[in-house]
């Protein structure tokens, strides 16, 4: 397996545009997200076995979230990293943990009477189905399967293909 990973610190010196293509964010909002997330205790452990460098971790959870279909699967994006699927699943599982807790500083919702949450609303409605029309937090993302339905909104996360599973996008200001 020969991986993309390389390629990575490349394009953020000298082709920021394909840096961008392959993790969906710029590499400044990538290294504040690493900044972020860096010290959580997910990444570390006490086994003889080092996990990766919570960079290539981020890397490997970027470039699946921000791809969908069979480029989102473990294998195809094993194969991009250079690692094995069980490695993709345990990165993803890794990011996923840190971002969660880092929840309030990642996630901003405006306020309910908010002029942003009524542009929100203005564009979704312009841009999708009337039915979507109060709807701003729906998005084409990946479907990040889940191991067994939630105890909490348990078939709210039952998607089209008949698995629990959570939507993944992630977006930056340009």
């Amino acid at each position: 397996k020969a991986s993309q990973l390389p390629l990575l610190d490349h394009f953020a010196d000298h082709r920021p545009s394909s840096f961008r293509k392959k993790l969906r964010v710029n590499p400044a909002i990538f290294n504040k997200i690493l900044d972020q997330i860096s010290g959580h205790p997910v990444f570390q452990n006490q086994s003889n076995n080092k996990q990766l460098p919570i960079s290539i971790q981020l890397a490997i959870f970027l470039y699946r979230a921000g791809h969908y279909r069979n480029a989102c699967s473990p294998e195809d994006v094993g194969q991009w990293a250079g690692v094995s699927v069980g490695t993709v699943v345990n990165c993803t599982h890794c990011v996923i943990a840190a971002l969660l807790d880092q929840h309030d500083k990642f996630v901003y919702i405006p306020g309910i009477h908010s002029e942003e949450m009524r542009r929100a609303w203005a564009f979704t409605e312009s841009r999708t189905c009337r039915a979507w029309k109060n709807g701003v937090f729906v998005a084409d993302g990946s479907a990040i399967n889940l191991y067994a339905r939630p105890g909490m909104f348990r078939d709210g996360f039952y998607d089209r293909k008949a698995c629990f599973s959570l939507n993944c996008q992630v977006s930056t200001e340009s």
